[in-house]
């Protein structure tokens, strides 16, 4: 019995530490945020951003509008493209997954690719639609790979 309620102890631990861990992690990023409003006043400021949209291809083809000046990027690609983009640059990422799921790993992962100056943009494309901000269709071909 002294080893049912151990191995309870030992479980309930194991669950709270990487509860807290990924607590500590959701916590960090949202450091790593910009609302709306501020990205596009950072944009009319005329500063050299770079914007990534990140969305899968799926959601391309149900909301086929870009914000002027991003660059789309498969989030399968973000790696490989990595290298080509200045780390001395605002770097901001947006996509359309609920709480902006696709948005932050990415950022997890430009982080862990030593971008520093990098956000996603909070509530993704539609926050910035629903601010009235622009938006342009999106025209070029695109694969419906998607892997991430």
């Amino acid at each position: 019995m002294i080893y049912i309620g151990i191995g309870v102890v030992v479980v309930v631990g194991i669950f709270a530490t990487l509860w807290l861990k990924a607590e500590r992690e959701r916590r960090e990023l949202e450091g790593h945020s910009i609302e709306p409003e501020d990205l596009y006043a950072l944009m009319n400021s005329k500063r050299d951003v770079l914007l990534l949209d990140v969305r899968q291809p799926l959601d391309l083809l149900a909301e086929a509008e870009i914000i002027p000046g991003a660059r789309r990027v498969p989030p399968k690609e973000i790696r490989q493209i990595s290298g080509t983009l200045p780390k001395d640059r605002d770097l901001f990422i947006y996509c359309t997954c609920p709480s902006d799921k696709t948005s932050r790993e990415m950022t997890r992962r430009a982080l862990a690719l030593n971008f520093i100056r990098v956000k996603f943009l909070r509530g993704g494309l539609a926050a910035w639609k629903q601010k009235g901000y622009p938006v342009e269709p999106y025209r070029e071909t695109f694969r419906l790979d998607t892997a991430t």
